[in-house]
């Protein structure tokens, strides 16, 4: 592994556009995640919860004309900014709410955030632009990029934003850093950041930015300009949605929108607590298989700011306390382009890596047999499927270890085959559908749940236009269900009131629905509306 610092003196000169979209290899690349992205979303339902929760959001938006502040319930959901939220009303403009449009709006992100890898590594390797396809290449063929760039999450468009700053202040003269396009573009991709996933975006890019004292050679003054451009452009742009949202919102959004969701999570993890060594441990995966290859550990070069966006990003996130596999991926292309010298040399073979291919074939072995753990279960129902996915993954196994395979079709081979097992009673289990249909027949009368757990698993689904009342107790749901006929009970088993009128498997618990016992029973307090 070699670390380069080297730097021309000559302002950066990215190849001609034209010579990047003409890349056999970027093609690849694009093509292949394409086809990942949209085998996953044709294969498997929305996942519960976060790509059920965010489709209910903007769905909710839609159905609230609240274009500002998203909700989620019937309340104000702070958790993330609007802008995903507002590109899938914008594509329902066009085809209606349909789960498919809405499920390829992140993706397009995706595809966009291989475009804008390969134009930054043609811009990093000047004598060399056609890295820039090669680290294309690796990035949408690594593992975690072609899981999570496909989901309806915000990773896409934050890995978006990251490497449009990153590509902004590498157009930065080196010793000069007087220009001012360089940072109103950099102040672009920080509300683009801030947009889509809030403050999160000054950690990814900000080291970057406040080094190209060091990798750029820029004046201090210089660079203090900049900054405030960036910032100020930024800011400007954000503010276009915060200033109304905040002047129209209560008091507790605005501390949430303000605090509780960015600094507070800096503080103070409300989810997702891990240990310190948390990332690293799970960096591995989401490289897979070009970080199991001892050749592209040799070959790999990290050209400035490779080195000081890559170190910054582990370090920051790891002490963050609040940690997900996917918080990585804007962190994914600058790997992709330090691998892709390497890319050449390895293109097959890599015994290392068929160790992750054939530890998932050992562990659906297990299951088919009896043997596995108990929550995998439903993954071998159907059986052929099972044994299909299964063989699959030891083909794959096979092919790498013997060099048969090449290395770049991996990790959306694997992607897809495991996303076959939702063809079976995985996906019936992980469907939010089943049951939000069942209840959607009581929406205008309500929707109780008593669970404490809700995040808006059936709202987009079920296409309810009610927020679900949430119940605290059995006894709390046995009044409030008695109180109406129309009215409909739902929960996992274990905390409804009684034996339910009827069963549904989602997600490994056994949910339950409770109608009223009887009409006679019923108080409808002179025929007011239940709700």
């Amino acid at each position: 592994m070699t670390m380069t610092g080297t730097r021309s003196t000559q302002p950066s000169r990215l190849a001609a556009p034209g010579d990047i979209f003409r890349d056999s290899q970027l093609h690849l690349a694009l093509a292949m995640f394409a086809a990942t992205a949209v085998l996953g979303i044709l294969l498997r339902p929305a996942l519960p919860i976060d790509e059920t929760r965010y489709l209910t959001v903007a769905w909710e938006m839609r159905t609230g004309h609240d274009w500002l502040v998203p909700h989620l319930n019937g309340h104000a959901y702070s958790d993330k900014p609007p802008l995903l939220f507002w590109l899938i009303n914008l594509v329902w403009l066009v085809t209606g709410p349909s789960e498919i449009a809405a499920r390829l709006v992140a993706p397009v992100f995706g595809l966009l955030t291989i475009l804008a890898t390969a134009q930054l590594g043609a811009r990093l390797y000047p004598a060399q632009p056609e890295l820039g396809g090669r680290a294309a290449l690796i990035l949408s063929s690594s593992l975690g990029f072609s899981l999570y760039a496909g989901l309806t999450m915000f990773d896409s468009m934050l890995a978006l934003a990251t490497v449009l700053g990153v590509l902004a202040l590498s157009s930065i003269s080196d010793g000069r850093g007087d220009e001012a396009r360089p940072w109103l573009l950099l102040g672009v991709a920080l509300a683009f950041g801030g947009l889509a996933k809030g403050p999160v975006i000054l950690l990814h890019l900000m080291p970057v930015t406040l080094t190209t004292l060091m990798w750029k050679r820029i004046p201090a003054r210089n660079l203090a300009k900049g900054v405030a451009i960036a910032l100020l452009t930024g800011v400007g742009i954000v503010s276009l949605w915060l200033v109304p949202t905040l002047a129209r919102s209560g008091g507790e959004y605005r501390e949430a929108i303000l605090w509780t969701q960015s600094a507070g999570r800096v503080v103070q993890s409300f989810a997702h607590q891990r240990p310190v060594w948390y990332l690293l441990a799970t960096l591995p995966l989401l490289l897979w298989p070009w970080a199991w290859s001892p050749t592209v550990w040799r070959e790999a070069r990290f050209p400035q700011p490779l080195p000081v966006w890559i170190g910054a990003t582990l370090i920051i996130f790891s002490l963050i306390s609040g940690k997900q596999a996917h918080y990585l991926l804007p962190v994914l292309p600058a790997f992709a382009l330090a691998f892709a010298p390497a890319l050449a040399s390895a293109r097959r073979g890599a015994p290392l890596a068929a160790m992750v291919p054939a530890a998932a074939a050992v562990l659906l072995l297990a299951v088919v047999a009896g043997v596995g753990p108990h929550t995998l279960a439903i993954a071998a129902d159907p059986l052929p499927m099972a044994l299909l996915v299964t063989g699959t993954m030891i083909v794959v196994a096979l092919m790498l270890a013997r060099g048969g395979l090449p290395v770049c079709v991996a990790a959306p081979l694997v992607v897809v085959s495991l996303s076959c097992l939702f063809l079976g009673r995985m996906g019936e289990a992980y469907d939010a559908t089943p049951m939000a249909r069942r209840i959607a027949l009581h929406d205008q009368d309500g929707i109780g749940l008593v669970d404490g757990r809700y995040h808006g698993q059936f709202g987009f689904a079920g296409r309810l236009r009610e927020p679900l009342t949430l119940l605290d107790s059995a006894a709390d749901g046995t009044a409030w269900l008695q109180a109406c006929p129309g009215r409909i009970l739902i929960g996992p088993v274990g905390n409804g009131p009684g034996l339910p009128s009827d069963t549904v498997d989602f997600r490994g618990e056994t949910w339950g629905t409770w109608l009223p016992r009887s009409s006679d029973q019923i108080n409808s307090k002179g025929g007011a509306k239940c709700r």
